[in-house]
């Protein structure tokens, strides 16, 4: 899948979630990315937050911040 399309469809979950408390926002689009997201797609999302795809439209905070949970394995 497109680094464009996968960051869109990121972002689009961070602004459902962007009403809810911070902590709940971030928890909501991390578990959202981990139930509904094959493997692939958050390997794929990890790497365009990471630089290493490149992606021109920018990654919504939120989504950056459910990331790093991610990689630290809280959602293992």
């Amino acid at each position: 899948m497109e680094a464009e399309t996968l960051v869109r469809m990121a972002n689009q979950i961070a602004h459902f979630f962007a009403p809810y408390p911070e902590t709940d926002a971030i928890e909501g689009v991390r578990d959202h990315l981990v139930h509904f997201w094959d493997p692939a797609m958050r390997k794929e999302l990890l790497a365009i937050a990471s630089g290493l795809t490149p992606a021109s439209t920018p990654i919504d905070a939120l989504v950056l911040r459910a990331v790093r949970q991610l990689r630290q394995g809280v959602d293992e």
